[in-house]
């Protein structure tokens, strides 16, 4: 890196008519007195947490040893990126459980995952579960940032009413509370995330007019581009331009989405779709690369993202599954469910592995996207035909900016509240952490191995 006495503000934007388009972090951004140690002291601290429904095939998923890491048939997809990889193994939810309240298991797993408290029973608007870890992070990390953090979902969250055995929809709906009693919105339209991220303004009206535009918002940011790439250094230039390469690529994806949908023969009284794939994979790679230039744009720094609501019938024909999600997941211990069950679990690992290895191939600082996040993957059940809370399938990923040492199976005693990894997640990312969270008991170690 040649360092030049020019800094760029951390919150420089290009901009245009009804346009302000956040840009990655570059070198230029880092003042040359301090350009070596400031990346590699402080760098940007980012967390993720990546749900997913009805539990998994756990004996395909466990890692057959422990310490370092030997990859089960699901989490293979993970050979790429397994340095980064931490499967921690013994953790439970026990607050997800029925406690008097009757059935009622998948409700309480996503409204219990990031903030060990069990849900209220209720069917009617007065929820109340517990503040998520992710919303505590946000209130720390969002405070430099545009957004403090962003809320996404493959399925939509209009179901409402009583989805569980007396709770609430919005125990599925959501796995994102900002208080005990504010569960957030997920957004599942990648056209409405889009703008949210990289567009000023988000009415209904101002997303039509945009619709109609025959124009990418970056032809709108064209000449301040142009002004700043004649200040920047080669390396700089290359970073900026692989950047919007790949926002106009989600552009391109997303007109086209909305090209074929405009396209299609359908009954005048029915509302056309907008913005979101047909294709489960297109529609689920296309918000993890939105997340994914969210973080390298800085736009925000925590994520929810919700792969299925819990109790899905989502099904999978595209790896051979074409029967409904949740009742694969009541396998009854049937050997072709059971085989269908690994095929999803494995499935989904496979689009987690291909959002990490983006943020390990994008430059961040002194090191990648990766080395400076911590993305927590996996869901509140563990066999969904027991659905159990306890031994949960989960995914640690990321170097926590240079606290977590991957390439490791770690297994905590049976029944470690989840709570604690949720913990030293928040405490890892320079968060202030709460006396007593959920369930939990203290904090877990996820420090470095000694050589």
């Amino acid at each position: 890196m040649i360092i030049t006495k020019m800094s760029l503000p951390r919150r420089t934007f290009l901009r245009g008519i009804g346009t302000a388009l956040a840009l990655p972090l570059l070198d230029a951004m880092v003042p040359a007195a301090s350009a070596l140690s400031t990346t590699a002291a402080s760098p940007t601290k980012r967390l993720g947490f990546i749900y997913i429904p009805n539990g998994a095939n756990m004996s395909q998923w466990t890692p057959a040893s422990d310490g370092s890491l030997e990859l089960s048939p699901i989490l293979s997809p993970l050979a790429p990126v397994k340095d980064h990889i931490v499967i921690p193994t013994g953790l439970a939810h026990r607050q997800a459980e029925a406690w008097g309240d009757g059935n009622g298991e998948h409700s309480r797993a996503s409204g219990v995952w990031l903030n060990g408290v069990h849900p209220k029973r209720t069917e009617g608007a007065d929820v109340r579960a517990g503040t998520t870890a992710d919303q505590i992070a946000a209130a720390k990390l969002g405070q430099d940032t545009p957004l403090p953090s962003l809320e996404i979902s493959l399925e939509n969250s209009f179901v409402v009413g009583n989805c569980d055995n007396g709770y609430s929809c919005v125990y599925t709906n959501t796995i994102a509370w900002r208080s005990p009693t504010t569960p957030l919105p997920m957004e599942h339209n990648p056209r409405v995330v889009f703008e949210r991220l990289f567009g000023e303004g988000g009415t209904t009206a101002q997303r039509l007019v945009r619709l109609q535009e025959d124009r990418s918002i970056l032809d709108a940011v064209r000449e301040d581009m142009s002004r700043l790439e004649r200040k920047l250094g080669a390396s700089d230039r290359a970073r900026v331009n692989q950047y919007l390469d790949a926002v106009r690529e989600i552009e391109r994806r997303i007109q086209r989405v909305e090209a074929q949908a405009n396209d299609a023969e359908l009954p005048d009284t029915l509302a056309r779709p907008v913005g979101i794939p047909s294709s489960f994979t297109d529609h689920a790679e296309l918000m993890f690369e939105l997340q994914a230039l969210a973080f390298q744009a800085d736009i925000t720094r925590v994520f929810t993202y919700l792969i299925g609501r819990e109790q899905s019938a989502q099904s999978y024909p595209e790896v051979g599954v074409p029967d409904a999600h949740h009742s694969v997941s009541h396998h009854q211990l049937d050997s072709a469910k059971l085989e269908q069950y690994a095929k999803i679990n494995t499935y989904h690992v496979d689009l987690l592995a291909g959002f990490l290895k983006r943020l390990q191939a994008t430059p961040d600082g002194d090191g990648s996207l990766l080395d400076h996040s911590l993305v927590l993957y996996g869901g509140g059940i563990s066999d969904g035909d027991q659905h159990s809370h306890i031994d949960l399938p989960l995914i640690l990923a990321g170097g926590g900016a240079g606290k977590v040492q991957g390439g490791r199976h770690v297994r905590y005693p049976s029944d470690t509240p989840m709570a604690n990894l949720l913990l030293t997640m928040l405490d890892i990312a320079g968060i202030e952490t709460p006396d007593k969270f959920g369930d939990s008991t203290g904090q877990i170690s996820l420090e470095p191995l000694t050589v």
